[in-house]
């Protein structure tokens, strides 16, 4: 089994074939669906909410991950948890009392998730490393994709991947923005283990089997450089 984890971004699917992509990425070998869930105040672009994922939950038995970009998630994350997310995941920089949320989150019974935009430090999470499952770096601004990666956030993931092994917990770091084969495996050696992929997954390729392909033997050739 594959150590390392793809998450295409429903964000950048068609939203005319919406239920056959999300077919066509089970079948295609895709881990995890992953949900922007954005309100145009703490990023500048609307997307859609937890209804969403309530409609395509019966479709699939993929995780799904309802990554909540809205300022104060609180009010809508357990309408999430009952539409069918298996992981929610917050913003350090949305929430007022961090450690409150992500408890509140785990009483839902999902898995447990905080997100840091490129800019933000790794000072924001250390004391709350016993409430999160994994811990999602930005490498990108949030808000649309096709963005340009941001070059810093390598050196934030080895820094960050250096912080968990410190502190003993099992803890998975995750990366969104701008991955794309050529770059996944360079990424991957950072200590990141689990990729959200846009635009270079639904419009760099013909189709999602032969996107996702690309992805999986990226993420294969780095696991040959373990063994």
């Amino acid at each position: 089994m594959s150590i390392i984890k793809l998450a295409p971004s429903m964000l950048c699917a068609d939203f005319t074939q919406l239920g056959d992509q999300v077919r066509q990425l089970e079948a295609a070998g895709a881990d995890i669906l992953h949900f922007d869930i954005m309100d145009n105040h703490f990023v500048p672009n609307l997307t859609f909410g937890p209804l969403l994922i309530r409609h395509l939950r019966p479709l699939t038995k993929l995780p799904m991950e309802a990554h909540f970009m809205v300022t104060e998630p609180t009010d809508i994350i357990d309408e999430a948890a009952k539409a069918g997310a298996d992981m929610i995941t917050v913003h350090v920089e949305a929430c007022l009392h961090l450690q409150r949320t992500l408890a509140y989150v785990k009483s839902q019974q999902v898995q447990v998730g905080v997100a840091l935009n490129p800019a933000t430090p790794l000072d924001m999470v250390q004391y709350v490393l016993d409430d999160v499952d994994y811990i999602l770096l930005m490498s990108v601004n949030p808000g649309f994709s096709g963005q340009k990666f941001v070059p810093a956030v390598k050196q934030k993931a080895k820094d960050l991947s250096r912080l968990i092994a410190a502190s003993g917990k099992d803890i998975e770091i995750q990366m969104d923005g701008n991955v794309v084969p050529a770059n996944l495996g360079e990424l991957a050696q950072t200590g990141v283990r689990a990729f959200v992929m846009g635009s270079g997954l639904f419009k760099d390729y013909d189709n999602i089997a032969a996107g996702l392909a690309a992805y999986r033997q990226a993420a294969d050739e780095f696991e040959k450089t373990l063994k």
